[in-house]
């Protein structure tokens, strides 16, 4: 079994949280993701509680969906995100307690 020295493994999370923060550092992405801490929702359901026009919507929907951070779900015609990374319900969680409501 290989082990990993604890210098090489604080370089991999630091890398791993670069890239998920940079994700997140878009504030119409912060915002989607925000929102879909509170449950899944329709591309017209973050439409119209985000106030995002449509192609900015999508192209951040799918940006959020390259870095794994929402999955998709089709029933119909509609497609419905849901957050699909572990990590983003606690990062929603600490912005909201430090910038009180933040991406809502």
């Amino acid at each position: 079994m290989t082990t990993i020295a604890p210098s090489r493994q604080t370089e991999i999370a630091a890398a791993e949280a670069s890239v998920f923060l940079r994700v997140l550092a878009h504030p119409a992405r912060l915002k989607i993701v925000c929102h879909l801490a509170e449950g899944e929702a329709s591309v017209s359901a973050l439409e119209t509680a985000l106030g995002l026009p449509q192609p900015g919507l999508s192209q951040q929907i799918a940006t959020l969906r390259a870095s794994g951070l929402i999955a998709a779900r089709r029933a119909g015609k509609q497609v419905f995100y849901r957050l699909s990374d572990a990590r983003a319900r606690p990062f929603v969680a600490a912005i909201r307690a430090l910038f009180g409501g933040a991406g809502h």
